[in-house]
């Protein structure tokens, strides 16, 4: 597969994102979706911000208060044997009485802005921020996708009941419309078609099982882009392969003339996080015609295998434009970068079912 990565790669780090709260850092601007408006990309960042602790042994986890509508923080020691600190995007109760997990940051979606796709402005506020009961610990990983004149902009929201999906939807991208959660908890990795196929929207989305079941993608449809059903497993995970531990939805699906592709994810058992591809028939998304035996783009440059969880690649949006697929990707959960591969190159990658 023929790859060409852009030179400004990475073309958005935490440097380059203003801090929104005082006294906070901007450790990851990632996981963008991306949309086209009034002549501009529009990436729609996932700004994840921590709070700074003039103690070391101090870890602080942000918690945004809808009651008050303000973020508070809560302190506690590294040396509390209670808690376990090793991961450093989470702090989990290691007594067990509660299962309860902190977040030692707080995400929320701004927009960067580019006339060519490579060199981006980003705004000084926040364009979606939690502001509700399921959103105290913020809201992740954005895609977009557009119908006529509208965008309806869904993510990953993050609370102590859980992980859900929630959606908005914006004319202008600068007001917007709160539709509330559309996938109860737990459940993430959610891609809405761009239109309606024999008069049903469609979803991918990607429950996750505490009993039995695994990490995999399943479809789901409407009548409205509010309430779904009708849920089918799609497709699973594959022993030994590069999409072994998890699989969830990635960019949009867009048309060729061969069926729907989509650009999806998938982990190691080690977290090792590759895109790959699968070809979902026309009129029946349902149904797989191919799918990626090898990733279609692996972790290979320094920025995609170095930072704050290192050896990841991880898209939430691309541009079609003929044979070029412009794919933005988070990398390593910390920046954003730009590849370009030919359409015909991945569907000439799949196997065929």
């Amino acid at each position: 597969m023929n790859i060409y990565r852009y030179e400004e790669n990475p073309i958005i780090t935490p440097a380059d994102v203003t801090p929104y709260h005082p006294n906070f850092e901007v450790i990851g601007a990632f996981n963008a979706g991306i949309a086209q408006y009034n002549g501009e990309v529009l990436m729609l960042l996932r700004v994840a911000e921590r709070p700074i602790s003039e103690d070391p042994q101090i870890v602080k986890a942000p918690i945004y208060n809808p009651k008050t509508q303000k973020l508070e923080l809560i302190e506690l020691r590294t040396d509390d044997e209670r808690y376990d600190f090793s991961d450093p995007r989470v702090i989990r109760d290691r007594t067990g009485s509660s299962g309860f997990t902190y977040l030692t940051s707080i995400s929320y979606i701004r927009i960067a802005r580019s006339k060519d796709g490579h060199h981006f402005t980003i705004d000084e506020k926040p364009f979606v921020y939690p502001s509700n009961e399921q959103e105290t610990f913020g809201i992740e990983d954005p895609r977009v996708t557009q119908m006529g004149d509208t965008y309806y902009i869904y993510f990953s929201v993050i609370s102590p009941v859980g992980i859900g999906e929630s959606m908005v939807s914006t004319k202008d991208f600068v007001n917007t419309e709160h539709h509330g959660m559309i996938f109860s908890p737990e459940n993430k990795d959610v891609i809405i078609f761009p239109e309606k196929i024999n008069g049903k929207y469609y979803a991918l989305h990607r429950p996750t099982t505490k009993s039995i079941g695994n990490p995999e993608i399943w479809i789901a449809e409407s009548n409205n882009l509010l309430y779904w059903g009708n849920h089918k497993h799609l497709m699973g995970l594959r022993k030994g392969m590069w999409d072994s531990g998890r699989i969830g939805g990635g960019a949009v699906p867009f048309k060729t003339d061969k069926g729907w592709l989509e650009l999806y994810h998938g982990a190691t058992l080690d977290h090792r996080y590759c895109m790959g591809a699968v070809l979902l028939d026309l009129n029946d998304p349902t149904k797989i015609i191919a799918r990626s035996d090898k990733p279609v783009m692996e972790p290979d440059a320094d920025y995609e295998k170095k930072g704050f969880f290192g050896d990841v690649v991880f898209s939430c949006g691309v541009l079609v434009e003929g044979d070029i697929v412009k794919m933005y990707y988070g990398v390593a959960d910390t920046s954003m970068a730009c590849a370009e591969l030919s359409l015909q190159e991945i569907l000439d990658s799949l196997i065929y079912v």
